[in-house]
C-alpha cells in the first residue's frame, strides 16, 4: 500500500507536482488553490496521454489533508484493484 512517508512534504506541493504509481494505478498531487488536488487513472500512459479514466478527489492543503488523500488512494486501490491489475498487464 501506500504510505505517507512516500508523498512529499507539504512544501514541496507549493511549487511542483508530485506523480507516482502503484500496481496499475498512476496517481498525481498538486496544490489547486489551498487543497490538494489528487488525480487518479490506470497505467500505462502518463497524465497528459490519458484523456480518459481518470478520477479526481480534493483534500485540505495540510498534514491532515496529506494523512487523508493517503487514506483515499489506498482506498480507490482497493476498489479499483481489478481495474488496475488489468492496466499492470496491458504494459506488457
Amino acid at each position: 500500500m501506500i504510505e505517507k512517508a512516500e508523498l512529499m512534504p507539504l512544501n514541496f506541493y507549493k511549487k511542483s507536482v508530485f506523480t507516482g504509481g502503484y500496481r496499475g494505478m498512476r496517481y498525481r498531487i498538486e496544490k489547486a488553490e489551498e487543497e490538494f488536488l489528487v488525480t487518479i487513472w490506470p497505467e500505462p500512459y502518463n497524465f497528459e496521454c490519458t484523456k480518459e479514466e481518470k478520477e479526481r478527489q480534493t483534500f485540505c492543503f495540510s498534514e491532515e489533508g496529506r494523512e487523508e488523500l493517503v487514506q483515499w488512494l489506498n482506498q480507490r486501490y482497493l476498489d479499483r484493484k481489478e481495474e488496475w491489475d488489468a492496466a499492470c498487464y496491458r504494459m506488457f
